[in-house]
């Protein structure tokens, strides 16, 4: 049972690619049933990450707001929009107006660029939310976790806790709990099949039902 509070408005950030941060919004999304917002979308337009959370969800109050840019090429930010003619400006990215609660899903890493100059953790700044960090048990992942945490420590950054997803390495995640101080706020755990039956399980995990 999850016994830290989740904030209403919330950032959720990876430790790399291919964590499982979409899934991991979609469990937050439906326990707070909140709105959700991905402000940068790389590649994947058929069927995005918005489309992903949006099919997995089962309340109806949660809302989904329109990326601010929409890229054609699964590469990073700041090379798939060159490839689109694009620039990626920070300036014009502020935050879906909602009286709801709102899920936030950032684009890969914390370091990876926006622009030739920015990164995303220019962007989590400029949001000014507390992040929910997501990471996922691998050989490196407790480097790429503490790096994530400095960095956003470094900024001052508030973190709400780390999400835990995929299979469960108990010396690795007591390890990286210990070391930063964080809660864990939950844990996915290795899913066959992702459907709204395992993610409505999980949120009620997380928001404590169970």
């Amino acid at each position: 049972m999850n016994t830290t509070k989740l904030p209403a408005r919330l950032i959720v950030a990876g430790i790399g690619t291919e964590i499982g941060k979409t899934v991991s919004s979609a469990v937050l999304v439906e326990a707070l049933q909140a709105d959700y917002w991905k402000p940068v979308q790389s590649g994947g337009l058929d069927d995005s990450d918005t489309d992903t959370v949006r099919r997995l969800i089962s309340n109806t109050k949660s809302y989904f707001h329109p990326e601010a840019y929409r890229l054609t090429q699964p590469l990073s930010p700041h090379a798939a929009a060159e490839i689109d003619g694009v620039t990626i400006d920070l300036a014009k990215f502020n935050l879906p107006e909602t009286e709801n609660s709102l899920v936030v899903e950032l684009a890969g890493g914390l370091m990876v660029p926006l622009n030739d100059h920015e990164l995303t953790i220019d962007l989590v700044q400029k949001l000014a939310l507390p992040v929910v960090l997501v990471s996922r048990n691998y050989l490196g992942s407790i480097n790429h976790t503490l790096l994530s945490v400095e960095a956003c420590r470094s900024r001052n950054i508030p973190l709400v806790g780390i999400l835990f997803n995929g299979p469960t390495v108990p010396a690795s995640e007591s390890f990286i709990l210990s070391y930063t101080g964080l809660p864990c706020i939950g844990r996915i755990g290795q899913e066959s099949v992702v459907t709204k039956d395992v993610i409505s399980r999980y949120a009620r995990l997380l928001s404590g039902q169970e």
